[in-house]
This record gives structure tokens, C-alpha cells and sequence, in this order.
């Protein structure tokens, strides 16, 4: 598993109640204004990347995409997961500078 400090926060995120798991859900949370980054699993179809790239932009929240779906389901303790939401900023400011570390 890439990363693995990425994956144990995000673990954490979900049993903090930070985590928002699928699609009608995070769609949901972002159009209410209550996500702060979207996660979004390479074998997401491409109608599900393009919307949420476009709320994404429109909302002015970034977006992490390219890990596979087994990779995200496995540490939060399911078999796979293609889209997920934070709605919180602290959370998301931690996995952003988790995840940046693993690109540099």
C-alpha cells in the first residue's frame, strides 16, 4: 500500500465521523457546502470523475484521484469504495500534506 501514514489517517478520519463513504452521499454533502476534499478511486466511471471534478471546481474543494478502489475499501475496513468525502478541515488539510509527501 502506497503511502501507508495516507491510508492510517484516513482510517482515522472515518472513525472520527469525518468521512462521507459513496457516491449519493458525497453528492449529497457536497451540494449542501459540507465536504472539504474529494477521493476518488481510478476505477470510477467516467461520468462519477467528471461530475465530481466539476463540483470540485465549482465548490472550490480539491480532489484527490488515482489510488484503486480495493486500496481505499481496504483501510477502511471494506472490500472497495470509489468515491469519498471530508467534511472537515483539519482532516483534509492533514491528508493533503500526507498525500503530498507521498508525491515529492
Amino acid at each position: 500500500m502506497m503511502n501507508n501514514k495516507f491510508f492510517q489517517f484516513l482510517g482515522l478520519t472515518k472513525k472520527a465521523g469525518k468521512l462521507i463513504e459513496g457516491y449519493n452521499q458525497c453528492e449529497d454533502a457536497l451540494s449542501h457546502g459540507r465536504g472539504t476534499l474529494i477521493i476518488l478511486s481510478e476505477e470510477s466511471a467516467v461520468n462519477t470523475k467528471d461530475k465530481f471534478k466539476r463540483l470540485s471546481i465549482k465548490n472550490v474543494i480539491p480532489l484527490i484521484e488515482g489510488v484503486s478502489n480495493e486500496t481505499l475499501g481496504k483501510c477502511l475496513g471494506r472490500p472497495e469504495i470509489n468515491v469519498l468525502c471530508v467534511n472537515d478541515k483539519k482532516m483534509t488539510n492533514k491528508l493533503l500534506s500526507l498525500w503530498n509527501e507521498n508525491i515529492e
